[in-house]
């Protein structure tokens, strides 16, 4: 089966690339519908990121339950703990594999997030 991409970015990604039975999601940021960075602290950061990769994985056909892994970056550390919160409302029951670090990100972000899911064709 060949690579199939999904959705366009004003940047040459693609926002899900499915590779078989897994969906590769790229680093998501924390801009809305309007294309501009939400306002607000990690909460609000953390909660449009997550919402977007949702979005994401809906493309190729995957919810947040198909997710195996996620790559977390916050820009701050002292971050983690609100981050936390937020993130456990999307993976309440067996949650990914999740790796976080500390990370100065390229633009002016608290936050990015990619996925991996595993959904069998």
């Amino acid at each position: 089966m060949p690579k199939q991409c999904f959705g366009k970015s004003h940047v040459p990604l693609s926002p899900a690339v499915r590779a078989g039975d897994f969906v590769y999601v790229s680093g998501q940021v924390p801009v809305g519908s309007d294309g501009l960075v939400v306002k607000g602290g990690i909460a609000e950061q953390a909660e449009q990121v997550l919402q977007n990769v949702k979005a994401a994985l809906a493309l190729a056909g995957c919810t947040m339950d198909d997710v195996v892994k996620t790559t977390v970056w916050l820009e701050d550390a002292r971050d983690f703990g609100s981050f936390n919160t937020i993130y456990a409302k999307h993976f309440p029951n067996d949650p990914p594999a999740r790796t976080t670090v500390e990370s100065r990100l390229m633009i002016d972000i608290k936050i990015e997030i990619e996925a991996v899911a595993y959904r069998p064709v």
